[in-house]
Parts: structure tokens; C-alpha cells; sequence
């Protein structure tokens, strides 16, 4: 069958892609579907093809698959942000665990599995080495509502109708939607009254193409402990542009609090602007104004507290991040003798989870702001036993182990989508802790890794996987490596 643009076909999907395609073949040619899931029978028309691949636009589900269900948000296909929305969470969950169990044999070559149970049971029969005990994956009991940060474009639609919403996937092109499903409920009556500022006031959002305007985007953050809430209006200018920002800040804050029983327990700490006047795609300026409170909220992961300000890195699902540390740290087997690094430690969050259990826990970042706000967090707690580095780690720890005999017991990674740098690993296990805890948001990067890691005397001794995003292709996965006696 040789199919040219905007031929129709039918097919049936057996696989997804990294980015959440649809992947069927057709007389041995694999085309790529968006918003098909596994076990659709579609009929599709040709885009666009290449020599041994294609991609088509889903036209019809045909015969829809057993774990198919009726999407919740009305403008999942237009936003694309949610590519698994249209699957059952259970078959997401089945999906992911798959995932990363495929990636460590295809990448990384591993291949003796054994099932490792949780409870009274857990550990029966699995511990012989060179096996890898795979761990049923964490899920949410509740998959929705589970962002504790949104960043939301405002711009105009083709009416001249001033909207906020999403970027459709790969466009600057804003899907209309102030409440994302993914995201807390608050987020609706702040966007509403920011849009209602701006309409009356006559404030006009940003226009990229010819870099006029005002307000480019609105950042929400909620602690999900302490009710607090963050907004942060991201602007070409400074805060005198907005105008009239006290009448904001007043309306803000009254959203909330003993008036407004439909959000008990929540209230308006912190309200920002963000300077931002470059031509780039990075959301945040470096310059904050600060309009109320103290310019940050606080939230916690297990009993620790963090400080969050604007341009913290926190995670966005607090209630998975507690059970993906609580995995590393019982990972980590601290007795309260050892001594942990935790390289690309960002603010702090797993150092200071490690900390309550261990002699002493050493974090390395790259990023200097995130190294203070670690340092703000460790006092905030009265955790004396941390200290942190800004640099890299393949440069820190060997300076460290080489003029100050600093060693470690448990060295724990969790690095970016790119995984480790070859130097990294190297430093690693030229210091050969007894447990190397990985913590992964890309299991791709790390089966190769494990790979470099299990030819250096390490073996790999328990994984599991933790979703963090339902509704995504993104999964985390959490691995102990042992060091070979």
C-alpha cells in the first residue's frame, strides 16, 4: 500500500510513542497517531512520510480499545498536555511499569527479573545477585487535582477576546482553559480575576511576534499542607505597567481566607511580579517585585518544611514526592552512621529527607539559587547535619574525597531527563559508596547508566517505578545499586 498526504487508512494500534503517539503498521510502514491509545482500530490521513515512517491525523476510532475511556477535560485533544488521558489509569499505570521494565532490557541489557512484593512478604526469595526485584509501580488513588504549580499564557484570540490556557503541543498557539484538571481548583478563580483586572484597567497581554504588551503569563503555586497560595505575573515591564496594583492584590487576597468558605483552610500569602522583557521562550524573568506577603509560601514533604519562592525548583506533585523520597531513603538503608552525597541536589528536598536518618549528607547543584534556597531550607528545619556545594559533582566530589577525605557510604543521583555525565558516574565509583540510590525521570538514560555503572562493579538490586504524572507518558523510576564485595 503506497499512501500519499491525505489518503485515508485504517489501522490498529499496538504501541505508543515517548511523546504519547499512537504506533500501528501497515504492510510493515509504522505511522505515528496522536490521540490514539493501544488496542484502537482508527482510520487515520496521511500528513506527512518519510522512508519507513509516517504521520497521520486520527479521523475515527473504528473499533475503540478495552482500556479506552471518555476523556474528562473537554480540551484534552486541543492541549495535548495530558496524551494519555483517553486510558484507563489502571492500563497507565500496567503502560508505564511495561516501559521501564523494557527500556532496562532493550538499553541496558538486564534481563533476570524477579517480582518483588510489598507487606509481610516483602523481599521473599528475591536478594541473589545479578537478579533485580521489580517492585509494583506507586500509583495515585486519586490521579487528578495533584499540580501544585501552573504557569498560564494569556493572549487574544481571533476575535480580539482576551484569553489564558495552554500552548497547544509544539505551537504558541493558546488552547483556551482556566481550569486544568491536573491542577487545583483555585487556579480558576485566580485566572478569572487577574483577566477581569486586566479587561477593566485595559492591560494587554503579551504579543510575541511583535513583543508588545504586558502580562505574559500568571504562575500559581499551592502548598497542599498549608493552604498557601502564590501568584506571580510574569511581565513585559515591571510592576508599574500593571497599574493599579493594589486594587489586584486587594482582590486577590479577598478570594480567600474566613469570607470565602468555598476554599476553608486556604489563603493568599504571597503576590509577585516577574520582570521579564527578553524575546525567549523562557517563562521567568530573574527580577521579582514583591506586592504582598513575604514572597514565598511554605509546604512540607513528610515532616520537612520548604520555602518556595517564585523561581524554586519544587516538585509539582507533593503527594507522589513524598512516596518516591520515602522509596529512596528506605533505598538508602540508613542505620544513622553513614555518610550520603546527593549530586544535582537542586533545594534540598532529598537531602533533607536523608538527613533525619543519617550521620551526615553532602548536596552538590550546579545552580547557585537553588544551593541558597537548600541553605535557607536546612535552617528552616534546624538540620545541622547538611552541608551543600555549588559545582559540579564530577568536580566537587573528587576534590572533596581527595584533599578532605570526605568519603561516602550511599551516594544518591537524580539527575536531569539527560541522565548522568560519563565523569559523574567515573567519580562515583572510583569513591565506591555501598549503595548507589538513582533516582530517574527519563528510564532510557537510566539503563544506560545502570549499564556503565553494573560493568564498574555495581548490581542493581531493586527498582520501581513511581507515577508522578497521571495522564502523561512521564514516569520516575528508583533504583538501589549494591557495590560487589
Amino acid at each position: 500500500m503506497n499512501l500519499v498526504k491525505n489518503d485515508l487508512f485504517q489501522v490498529k494500534i499496538d504501541d505508543l510513542s515517548d511523546t504519547g503517539e499512537g504506533i500501528g503498521k501497515v504492510d510493515g510502514f509504522t505511522w505515528f497517531i496522536k490521540d490514539a491509545i493501544i488496542g484502537d482500530v482508527v482510520e487515520a490521513k496521511v500528513m506527512k512520510t518519510k522512508k519507513s515512517y509516517g504521520f497521520a491525523r486520527l479521523i475515527k476510532v473504528m473499533e475503540p480499545s478495552a482500556y479506552r475511556v471518555e476523556p474528562r477535560c473537554k480540551v484534552a485533544r486541543q492541549c495535548g498536555g495530558c496524551q494519555l488521558q483517553a486510558m484507563d489509569y489502571r492500563e497507565q499505570l500496567r503502560y508505564k511499569e511495561n516501559k521501564v521494565l523494557n527500556n532496562l532490557k532493550r538499553i541496558g541489557g538486564f534481563a533476570n527479573f524477579v517480582r518483588g512484593d510489598v507487606g509481610e512478604d516483602a523481599d521473599a526469595g528475591v536478594g541473589a545477585e545479578g537478579a533485580i526485584a521489580v517492585y509494583p509501580i506507586i500509583g495515585m488513588d486519586d490521579p487528578w487535582r495533584y499540580r501544585n504549580k501552573a504557569q498560564f499564557p494569556f493572549g487574544w484570540d481571533k476575535e480580539g477576546k482576551l484569553i489564558t490556557g495552554f500552548y497547544a503541543g509544539r505551537t504558541h498557539s493558546i488552547t483556551p482553559q482556566d481550569d486544568c484538571l491536573l491542577g487545583v481548583e483555585e487556579n480558576q478563580v485566580i485566572l478569572s480575576c487577574v483577566k477581569e483586572f486586566m479587561e477593566e484597567f485595559k492591560i494587554a497581554p503579551y504579543d510575541e511576534e511583535n513583543h508588545r504588551g504586558i502580562v505574559r503569563h500568571v504562575l500559581i503555586r499551592k502548598g497542599f499542607r498549608t493552604g498557601e497560595l502564590m501568584v506571580c505575573l510574569v511581565v513585559n515591564g515591571s510592576a508599574r505597567d500593571l497599574k493599579k496594583t493594589e486594587v489586584l492584590v486587594e482582590r486577590l487576597v479577598s478570594l480567600f481566607g474566613a469570607a470565602a468558605s468555598t476554599f476553608a483552610g486556604v489563603r493568599m500569602a504571597s503576590i509577585s511580579v516577574s520582570s521579564n522583557q527578553e524575546k525567549t521562550n523562557v517563562i521567568m524573568g530573574t527580577k521579582i517585585e514583591n506586592l504582598y506577603g513575604p514572597g514565598y509560601i511554605t509546604d512540607y514533604i513528610g515532616n520537612v518544611q520548604y520555602r518556595i519562592s517564585p523561581l524554586s525548583f519544587y516538585q509539582v506533585n507533593p503527594v507522589q514526592t513524598e512516596k518516591l523520597y520515602g522509596t529512596a531513603l528506605e533505598y538508602a538503608g540508613l542505620t544513622g552512621d553513614e555518610t550520603v552525597w546527593d549530586l544535582y541536589c537542586g533545594i534540598g528536598t532529598i537531602s533533607l529527607f536523608m538527613a533525619r536518618k543519617a550521620k551526615q549528607v553532602y548536596g552538590v547543584e550546579v545552580v547557585p539559587q537553588a544551593i541558597e534556597d537548600a541553605r535557607a531550607n536546612a535552617k528552616l528545619n534546624d538540620i545541622s547535619n547538611v552541608e551543600f556545594f555549588v559545582g559540579k559533582a564530577e568536580e566537587v566530589l573528587p576534590e572533596q574525597y581527595e584533599k578532605n577525605r570526605v568519603y561516602a557510604d550511599v551516594i544518591v543521583v537524580d539527575p536531569p531527563r539527560k541522565g548522568c555525565d560519563e565523569a559523574c558516574l567515573d567519580t562515583i565509583v572510583r569513591m565506591a559508596p555501598k549503595r548507589v540510590v538513582y533516582v530517574s525521570c527519563d528510564s532510557a538514560t537510566l539503563a544506560r547508566d545502570l549499564k556503565w555503572l553494573c560493568g564498574k562493579g555495581y548490581w542493581v538490586e531493586k527498582v520501581r517505578a513511581v507515577d508522578m504524572f497521571p495522564g502523561t507518558m512521564h514516569v520516575e523510576t528508583i533504583c538501589c545499586l549494591t557495590r560487589i564485595k
